[in-house]
């Protein structure tokens, strides 16, 4: 398609307002609701422009891309407006559109009173595609959009050029962190301390972090843990047309079949406490009542038709809410659906209590007295307390302290142990690795134990890169010798990826004479002074597949990543051993996966 083509169909498209509008929805974890609606703006579907990308590229190009992303807001205000979509519309603004000679200041605040949707359900994206040089001039116009009542929203943070600068200097009200970023988190150390930073960034200016683009349960998983509560992608629900108005259908199944190894992955049952709900209809004056029966009854849970929570009655907020005159006579029949909050925390049975503590923590307007609603697959199963949480959360620290290695901080013995116990009850398919640290010993007598410990900590984060949060675990046994149980899927790739990430974190710990020569020489452990290489790892590693689970018990299995590991260690260099639990009586059942 030549260029003149281009701009005769872009010029088709703004003269017939030939655009598509489809909407995909932002949901809040820890309301389980849906936030509001991203609009996305589509070409006509028999057109070369039908590609939002190839038709901003020409609207850019033709210098008209303020009246494109005008002729989107409108169509995408049109349809928000006739489908009378619950929650927020996010309009995506190009920054470079604000600055085009073209552009017409108040527009859009007249499509939003043409179809009658107030400033403040709008969220003004910015999508920055090329380098804005004129920071100026954009604030200006950025206040003049929250001076009508929108909020400001940060697109792709990361991936433009001066996004980092945008948040610092016009202060969103949220934050969407860049797909690159997401994709593949829950394998990559690198992205997830680069979302740990921005949720502390975020924090500190009270913005809200939107994780876009998220189409794997994995990263869903990884992300949730992490403490981020709005999320947005095609694993939720892709853009449509006519969107879906429930959250509660849209979130995925939580895995019931998933590894537990984490203390702090332990489900919610403590905290249960198995308390009625009502109805939605249920007249106010029985729900005051219920309250006056119970003096220990905080919350109750208000259900809808299928028996899912749509609200929750604080006591305290209706003793409020009925102290203003009249206001008793006036509420007393009516149903409760009036005076209950739809803010409310909704967890799910099999979350973690440190991914609840993270939900709570991320409310700000979560008080400590208050209730959260704990569900099964979306069904009401009773209420959990926020100081319930707090105080078992503090628990789980205090005993992770007290089982913890002093110098890496990673989970001991006792953890070790509660670790493959749990594994065997699940009967998982799982790999466990034996790791140790090749003439490590000798090293130490060279360099000293200072230069020592800097290498188990080397390693104790070379481990840490290379593990799942949501489903892994590592371990510190003591001394050079590490635990690390990881999924059946690619644990051969992984530990290859920590034998390179070790060995090339490692060239900082020798002096170059023994980095040129490949080799040092030391006492032995007869006194005997001797040449040792440079340090490697060898692991052992036990395939445990459920067949084999009720045959062992956890003592067992750790004896057989022993036994792993010290054959791995009879071969010099990087080298790693494989013991299948099914035949591990035969002597085919174990092999060497390869020296490095």
């Amino acid at each position: 398609m030549t260029t003149t083509e281009q701009l005769s169909a872009l010029s088709s498209i703004l003269t017939q307002g030939d655009l598509h509008s489809l909407f995909q929805p932002i949901i809040s974890l820890s309301e389980r609701r849906i936030l509001g609606y991203e609009a996305l703006s589509r070409g006509p579907s028999n057109s070369p422009l039908h590609s939002p990308i190839a038709l901003f590229a020409v609207a850019r190009q033709a210098g008209r891309l303020s009246e494109l992303e005008i002729a989107c807001r409108q169509s995408a205000c049109r349809r928000f407006n006739d489908q009378k979509l619950p929650g927020l519309l996010f309009l995506n603004v190009s920054p470079e559109s604000l600055l085009e000679a073209a552009h017409q200041p108040g527009r859009t605040l007249q499509l939003l009173q043409d179809f009658g949707i107030p400033p403040s359900q709008v969220v003004i994206e910015l999508t920055e595609q090329t380098p804005i040089d004129d920071f100026q001039l954009l604030q200006t116009a950025l206040h003049h959009y929250r001076a009508m009542g929108f909020s400001i929203a940060l697109d792709d943070l990361g991936a433009g050029y001066s996004s980092l600068r945008l948040w610092s200097e016009l202060r969103p009200d949220y934050v969407k962190i860049d797909r690159h970023f997401i994709d593949g988190i829950h394998q990559d150390a690198l992205k997830r301390e680069f979302v740990g930073s921005i949720l502390q960034i975020a924090k500190a200016s009270r913005a809200q972090v939107i994780a876009e683009g998220i189409e794997l349960p994995e990263e869903l998983a990884v992300l949730t843990e992490m403490g981020v509560d709005l999320v947005q992608g095609y694993l939720l629900c892709r853009p449509q047309e006519h969107p879906p108005r429930d959250a509660r259908t849209l979130m995925p199944r939580q895995d019931s079949t998933a590894v537990v190894l984490n203390d702090e992955a332990s489900d919610l049952s403590a905290l249960l406490n198995d308390q009625p709900a009502v109805g939605r209809d249920t007249p106010t004056a029985t729900v005051l009542e219920a309250f006056r029966r119970q003096a220990n009854l905080n919350s109750l849970a208000v259900l809808d038709e299928q028996g899912q929570p749509c609200g929750i009655v604080h006591r305290h907020s209706l003793s409020d809410a009925l102290l203003k005159p009249f206001a008793t006579d006036l509420f007393a029949r009516k149903p409760i659906s009036r005076l209950m909050s739809d803010d409310f925390l909704a967890v799910e049975m099999s979350q973690s209590l440190q991914q609840v503590s993270r939900l709570i923590t991320s409310r700000a307007r979560q008080r400590i007295e208050e209730d959260f609603i704990i569900t099964l697959n979306g069904g009401y199963l009773g209420l959990g307390r926020v100081i319930d949480v707090l105080k078992l959360i503090t628990e789980l620290k205090i005993q992770q302290a007290r089982y913890a290695n002093p110098l890496t901080l990673l989970p001991g013995n006792v953890p070790i142990q509660q670790c493959l116990t749990r594994l065997l009850q699940q009967q998982r398919e799982s790999v466990i690795c034996y790791v140790d640290i090749d003439s490590f010993k000798p090293f130490n007598d060279i360099y000293g134990y200072g230069r020592g410990d800097e290498v188990l900590l080397c390693l104790a984060q070379c481990l840490n890169d290379r593990v799942d949060p949501s489903r892994d675990f590592v371990g510190h046994i003591g001394g050079d010798d590490f635990l690390l149980v990881l999924g059946p899927e690619d644990w051969c790739k992984r530990l290859n990826q920590l034998l390179d990430d070790f060995q090339s974190q490692c060239r900082r710990f020798y002096r170059s004479e023994h980095l040129e020569a490949g080799c040092f020489v030391a006492p032995n452990r007869q006194g005997v002074r001797q040449e040792f290489p440079l340090l490697s790892l060898s692991i052992g590693v036990v395939h445990l597949h459920p067949e084999a689970c009720p045959a062992i018990d956890a003592s067992q299995l750790a004896e057989m990543a022993s036994q792993a590991k010290h054959h791995a260690k009879n071969v010099p260099g990087y080298s790693v051993h494989v013991i299948d639990s099914l035949a591990v009586a035969e002597p085919e059942g174990a092999r060497l996966m390869g020296q490095r």
